[in-house]
């Protein structure tokens, strides 16, 4: 094996390698990247035991093979590279183990490898459903709602992101959803041609997180395919495949408040930074609640801290009900306020025992819930 590439490439596709790479297995090898070179282009492909990723990029192939090479390792030398540089790569026969070398400006890598052979590849699988999205919208239920995924291992049912169709009889509409039983963030776009029919499926929490660091404005389309235990997503030159939470996500509309109706709109930006500012007073942010008091046209943040301190701040905000004080967990506030997108916050409430409904501004297709806490 011996090729040529772009140091640019190469660090993209390392970088995305090295993110999966399990280098806390057993197996030795899910700690390595899997490297084939063939037709000028270079295939750049790592796992665990949830995902398989497959990055590839165009490359001057002088001898075509396979070969594996430490993944961080890799990654790291790419990273301490010159920008611009070309980098040249090959396999070397020696005893008692081979070696990749890896050479570019006026340094040259010698690092260890594995048989490539016994890289663990996910066979190929038969897919029940298969349909295109924009990757704005893929962008949109990934990111928007991965937030509120439950980060407690005993509920496993809710350690990832639902992705189904809905609703199941007459579906309209391809949903994301997540939840820990706190809060719950929901976002959905229209129906996509040839997903009907698709099973609801359960992407674990790292699989999202990949995700999230892949989906590129570069790419028009995400292509899924879709099965009941297996998911696959194509972006233009990258291929990330996913196994599923094997359980059954409960029936999270039932806890989607009906009759909210007192509004409240305040600037987002302005918001978090109210939220940022009165945390500061206390050592436990994931638990601590923030009083947040509603008048006509403002609202106060209240934040008591008592072994550390107090805080307050006032924000400008159009409000329609009576006054009210209702308390939130802060961290949830700033969670929420940071994954929308749009200027505006926009609360649904009901009265201050009652869960309360946030959306991104206009966007009628995404909502999220949140638990009231006391204060």
């Amino acid at each position: 094996m011996r090729f040529t590439i772009e140091r640019s490439d190469l660090l993209k596709a390392t970088g995305i390698a090295n993110s999966v790479a399990d280098r806390q297995n057993a197996k030795i090898i899910l700690g390595f990247v899997l490297i084939e070179s063939r037709d000028d282009r270079v295939t750049f492909r790592a796992a665990n035991s949830t995902i398989e990723v497959i990055a590839t990029c165009d490359a001057v192939v002088e001898t075509p093979g396979a070969a594996t090479v430490n993944a961080a390792t890799l990654n790291e030398i790419a990273r301490k590279l010159p920008s611009g540089c070309t980098v040249n790569i090959s396999l070397e026969a020696l005893e008692p183990q081979d070696q990749i070398t890896v050479e570019a400006a006026n340094a040259v890598f010698r690092l260890g490898t594995l048989a490539w052979e016994d890289f663990p590849v996910m066979p190929e699988h038969e897919f029940s459903c298969r349909f295109a999205l924009p990757v704005s919208e893929f962008d949109r239920l990934i990111n928007m709602t991965r937030f509120a995924i439950c980060e407690d291992e005993t509920r496993r049912y809710l350690n990832g992101t639902y992705l189904h169709i809905y609703p199941e009889n007459e579906p309209d509409a391809l949903r994301a959803v997540t939840t820990d039983g706190h809060r719950l963030a929901l976002a959905w776009t229209d129906l996509p041609e040839g997903a009907e029919g698709m099973p609801g499926v359960i992407l674990p929490k790292r699989t999202v997180l990949e995700l999230g660091k892949i989906i590129s404005a570069d790419d028009e389309v995400v292509n899924l395919s879709v099965s009941p235990n297996l998911v696959r997503f194509e972006m233009g030159r990258l291929v990330l495949t996913s196994g599923v939470i094997d359980a059954r996500y409960p029936d999270y509309t039932r806890v989607i408040p009906p009759d909210n109706t007192i509004r409240l709109d305040v600037d987002r930006a302005g918001f978090i930074h109210a939220v940022d500012r009165v945390s500061t007073v206390s050592l436990e942010q994931d638990s601590q609640a923030v009083a947040v008091s509603l008048e006509r046209d403002r609202i106060k943040l209240n934040l008591n801290a008592r072994e550390s301190g107090t805080a307050d701040e006032v924000l400008a905000a159009a409000y329609d009900g009576d006054d009210m004080v209702i308390g939130f967990n802060c961290s949830y506030l700033m969670d929420l306020a940071q994954s929308l997108r749009r200027d505006r916050v926009i609360f649904m409430l009901a009265s201050p025992t009652q869960p309360a409904i946030a959306r991104d501004g206009d966007d009628e297709k995404a909502l999220f819930v949140v638990m009231p806490m006391r204060v």
